[in-house]
């Protein structure tokens, strides 16, 4: 018997719930990079305003091709009402550990988007620490279009920094696997060590081989 799996699109109806209790300025935040061995977790908040264009085809940034992410990503920076981006270091990872250092980010995207949000959407299952009011939306890059847009925004962002680092330490290939844990990228841990931009609190699954 085949299962069908429900397809959900991101649309406004959290925000206009939120417009609907008397909140303005919503904004949407989300995060990339969580899941890496190396490189930075990049957070991003975006607030899409009331007159964001409906048309425009948001969706959560892992479901779309990378030119799409790139064109959303020009998109979002121009038409929505106001956008931050914010990196959080592998250092700061090691330092805090992945899931505060994102709520590190997400709390600085709050803070320093201007104009400042009086209400967040932020995707997960868990809030920041934050005197403005909100609600975390779990799968929200898949339901809510502000955090669908601070996910494309947080994707592209990274992957850009990662081809950066790719072309700085060439021998672990960055720019292809973007840090996270392939064969390939595991092989070449094997074989160079770590970089100045691998996460050191991270365990590291070692590269199985077939012995004949």
């Amino acid at each position: 018997m085949r299962v069908l799996q429900k397809i959900f699109r991101p649309t406004l109806e959290f925000e206009n719930a939120a417009y609907s209790r008397g909140f303005s300025k919503i904004a949407g935040i989300d995060e990339a990079g969580r899941g890496p061995l190396a490189g930075p977790v990049v957070v991003a908040a975006v607030i899409l305003g009331k007159n964001w264009n409906t048309e425009f085809e948001l969706n959560d940034s892992k479901q779309l091709p990378a030119k799409k992410r790139q064109e959303l990503f020009d998109l979002i920076c121009a038409e929505s009402s106001a956008f931050k981006i914010v990196s959080v270091s592998p250092q700061e990872i090691d330092r805090l550990n992945i899931l505060q250092a994102t709520m590190v980010g997400m709390q600085r995207c709050s803070a320093e988007i201007e104009p400042a949000p009086d209400y967040l959407l932020v995707d997960g299952n868990r809030y920041p620490v934050t005197n403005i009011q909100g609600q975390a939306v779990v799968k929200g890059d898949c339901l809510s279009k502000s955090i669908a847009a601070a996910s494309i925004l947080a994707k592209v962002t990274r992957d850009r920094k990662m081809v950066e680092f790719g072309e700085k330490y060439p021998q672990w290939g960055f720019e292809r696997h973007k840090g996270y844990p392939t064969r390939q990228h595991r092989e070449a841990i094997a074989e160079h060590g770590l970089s100045p931009i691998h996460r050191r609190s991270f365990r590291l699954k070692p590269v199985q081989t077939n012995l004949l």
